[in-house]
């Protein structure tokens, strides 16, 4: 048979009945049933999952390949069945419970030939549920982690190049309960051939289910502390010491640990509160550093900062002055070069913080008003200038390039 361009990998559990719009979703492709495939694997499903795809794959134009096993426990193994059984030069993660705009693998595999980038993000919307927002301003050819939003959606629901996922041996790590979907694409992010990001037409479905059954609302906090403990492990690998490495922790700490350390604290048992600081503590030790707290704004940062030290009684503190939505004094240095938020501890010897935990460091709110650091201003007045030197730059050596070649 003629390799398709994509490989449809569907892991489907207790899908019915969002599995029928599912499927259609993908038989409707304007791609052509000629050029894709489907691997679907039953993760041992009770209500007519099974046979409905089945059915489906006896029917259908599209070449459809039925695994039916016993339940594994989430959606890694699936995933990783569907990876290996793949012919595709792409693979394309599909949720039972969502559906495809029907343009959607024709204008990904598109734009992945004509960019030569490995990973290519469609569009996102939610119904009935929230889907995130930053990255869709602007469709395209090619971005990074760097130079983007796309390090804030590491779902799986995105065109990958098989021959990358084949060649890094990539596959999703099964003994992880949740968050196994953000290392598998931060890993594809980091070592594939650039990101592509399609906005300008909505790609896929991202369906809320009203039985309560979706995935992502179950889980226990000790998961989440195995899925930060593995992010942050894969970025200190892949990543060398330096700012790009700080820009990429800022990740995990604020959409992961600050989480466990959010509002929901204050009515955590003593018991719970002190387990959730023994299984921050080494990932703290580890990785949190000034460079990554530099990142990250003032009242999120002094969050971290009260974990970092093992002081619980003033993370309560911070947490009950932020509930009770009181405004922080906003402090400027005697010259004026620096700006700090006057959060609880400001400045208060007996508790341990240093006036740079209160400093503005990235563009922050104070009383509902954007606050910006000192110079930040200046910057950007002068980054067309920096621009422009730099293309000058760049075009010298290129001249110099051809002129010695």
């Amino acid at each position: 048979m003629p390799i398709p361009d994509v490989t449809v990998i569907l892991g489907a559990y207790e899908a019915m009945p969002y599995l029928i719009r599912c499927l259609e979703s993908v038989e409707s492709q304007s791609i052509g049933a000629h050029r894709m495939e489907i691997v679907a694997v039953d993760d041992g499903s009770t209500d007519g999952t099974g046979e409905f795809l089945e059915e489906f794959a006896a029917r259908s134009a599209v070449a459809t390949t039925v695994v039916r096993q016993a339940n594994s426990g989430g959606p890694s193994g699936p995933r990783n069945v569907g990876l290996g059984m793949a012919r595709g030069r792409y693979v394309f993660f599909l949720d039972a419970d969502d559906y495809l705009g029907q343009e959607a693998l024709a204008r990904m595999v598109a734009m992945a030939d004509r960019a030569h980038t490995d990973v290519v993000l469609g569009k996102v919307v939610g119904v009935d549920r929230g889907a995130p927002r930053s990255m869709w301003t602007t469709t395209k050819d090619r971005v990074d982690v760097y130079n983007s939003k796309v390090i804030y959606t590491l779902s799986a629901q995105k065109l990958f190049r098989r021959a990358l996922l084949e060649r890094l041996a990539l596959r999703f790590d099964e003994g992880l309960r949740t968050g196994e979907d953000a290392l598998f694409t931060m890993e594809a992010y980091l070592c594939g051939a650039g990101v592509s990001v399609i906005s300008d037409y909505t790609c896929y479905y991202l369906v809320g289910r009203d039985d309560g059954k979706h995935a992502t609302k179950s889980g226990t906090y000790e998961w989440r502390f195995d899925s930060m403990r593995a992010m942050m492990e894969l970025i200190h690998r892949l990543e060398p010491a330096g700012p790009k490495r700080d820009f990429l922790m800022v990740r995990p700490f604020t959409v992961g640990m600050l989480q466990q350390f959010g509002p929901r604290f204050l009515k955590n048992s003593e018991r719970v509160r002190r387990h959730k600081a023994e299984l921050a503590a080494p990932l703290m030790d580890a990785y949190w550093n000034d460079g990554v707290a530099r990142r990250i704004k003032v009242a999120e940062r002094l969050r971290l900062v009260c974990v970092a030290r093992g002081r619980a009684d003033l993370l309560v503190d911070h947490l009950t002055y932020l509930r009770a939505e009181t405004v922080p004094d906003l402090v400027r240095s005697p010259g004026g070069d620096r700006l700090y938020l006057g959060y609880p501890h400001f400045r208060d010897a007996s508790a341990g913080f240093r006036d740079c935990d209160f400093e503005v460091t990235v563009p922050d709110w104070h009383d509902g008003r954007r606050v910006d650091p000192p110079g930040a201003a200046a910057y950007r007045a002068s980054l067309p200038r920096r621009v422009a030197r730099r293309m000058r730059s760049d075009l010298r050596r290129w001249r110099s390039r051809l002129s010695t070649g």
